[in-house]
């Protein structure tokens, strides 16, 4: 990646501080970046935080003598291997979309003979508009990359679907875009399980745990991005499927159980999703009601099938199979008891007391094998995912 260069082109949105961090990033796999700020992006950041992060000048103006006087606009679209706009807001889509060409930003775009990479950025209703709909598909035929949005809290206060991807999936994009080389997992199939079940009570009742999905999301598109063909079999979550990812929701054990056999054979499975051990032993076709005087009503629990056992144990067993240990107390103890009723290779312990991981953005993790255990600083769940997903990698050689 060091000789790759990345022209990065900052839109107006609040979301343009997420640029700093994205530059970072960058700089850090050896790319190098040049960037363009919109009038409307210097809003929210300066041109003197762009230029010491990415070490270049910064470029603002269509009409700068400087840089025109060798037709500067021509050069930076060329030069690139790569153009990225993060934020892409709904006016850049919308003159990118256009061939719209009144200021650097639109101009560039219009002027490149390279592949282009947009992060959606704006406010829900504006990302479900019909306008950018139609901006967004014949975007989409001209052949330029999207990476997000995300779904989630907006600074307008509203939540939906239109905020930027964060700056590690950006930059993974980025790469993904950028390698030749087949990943060490090319040829490989990995199934992962991801997020809660949910076991109905009734009609409107279910049981269910405070998965987000997030952590086996991530891990979904870390392998992915190894090269490996990856089979996603989702609980009930709001989260985009990761690029590149089959997805196959379900919401009970029972049928997450039968989508991972289905999805089977594969040389990887990683059973992330946090399956509910227990379902109600009948379910009510009607609503149940509340009757005065009479008290809460009696639920009968069954037991649910195992998936990470049957997985282990099967027939058609996957090469490597990794469960996780999600605990309150005495985790990595409860962990090694896991790995041996199991039969799988790996646990990664998470201790969900900890604030913040459960539902949340990041992990504290232990990796227990039959070799011992291996312990690991809080980080990013990201990050957690690009790590496992090495480390797997390392052990299928």
């Amino acid at each position: 990646m060091s000789k790759k260069r990345i022209l990065l082109i900052i839109g107006g949105g609040i979301a343009a501080y997420k640029s700093l961090e994205l530059i970072r990033l960058l700089r850090r796999s050896g790319l190098e970046v040049r960037t363009v700020l919109t009038p409307a992006g210097a809003q929210f950041v300066t041109p003197l935080s762009l230029s010491a992060l990415s070490e270049n000048p910064v470029h603002t103006d269509l009409f700068s003598l400087t840089d025109e006087a060798e037709m500067g606009h021509i050069q930076l679209s060329r030069s690139a291997d790569l153009v990225v706009v993060a934020p892409a807001t709904a006016d850049l889509m919308a003159r990118a979309a256009n061939g719209l060409a009144n200021d650097l930003a639109s101009t560039v775009l219009l002027a490149t003979d390279k592949p282009v990479l947009m992060a959606p950025a704006m406010n829900v209703r504006m990302w479900e508009h019909a306008a950018t709909r139609r901006n967004l598909a014949t975007l989409k035929a001209d052949g330029v990359r999207m990476v997000g949005p995300d779904e989630g809290d907006m600074a307008c206060g509203e939540f939906g679907p239109g905020r930027m991807a964060e700056p590690v999936a950006i930059h993974h994009a980025i790469l993904d875009l950028l390698s030749d080389a087949p990943g060490p997992l090319s040829g490989k199939h990995a199934l992962v399980t991801a997020g809660p079940t949910a076991e109905p009570i009734d009609p409107v009742r279910y049981l269910t745990n405070r998965s987000s999905g997030k952590q086996g999301f991530a891990i979904a598109a870390a392998l992915s991005r190894l090269g490996a063909k990856v089979t996603l079999v989702s609980g009930p979550v709001a989260l985009p499927t990761p690029a590149g990812v089959r997805r196959v929701d379900v919401e009970t054990a029972a049928e997450m159980l039968a989508a991972c056999q289905a999805a089977l054979p594969a040389d990887m499975a990683v059973c992330v999703a946090a399956v509910a051990d227990w379902r109600p032993a009948e379910i009510s076709d009607q609503k149940t009601k509340k009757v005065p005087g009479a008290g809460p009503p009696v639920l009968t629990l069954t037991e649910n099938p195992d998936i990470l056992a049957t997985l282990s144990r099967g027939a058609n067993r996957p090469t490597l199979v990794v469960g996780f240990a999600a605990e309150t107390d005495h985790v990595e103890t409860y962990a090694q008891g896991k790995l041996a009723r199991k039969g799988c290779d790996w646990i990664v312990a998470n201790d969900v007391s900890i604030e913040g991981t459960m539902g949340g953005d990041e992990n504290a993790v232990s990796i227990v094998t039959a070799a011992g255990i291996e312990r690991w600083e809080r980080l990013a769940k990201s990050e957690v995912a690009d790590q496992l997903a090495a480390r797997m990698a390392e052990s299928l050689k």
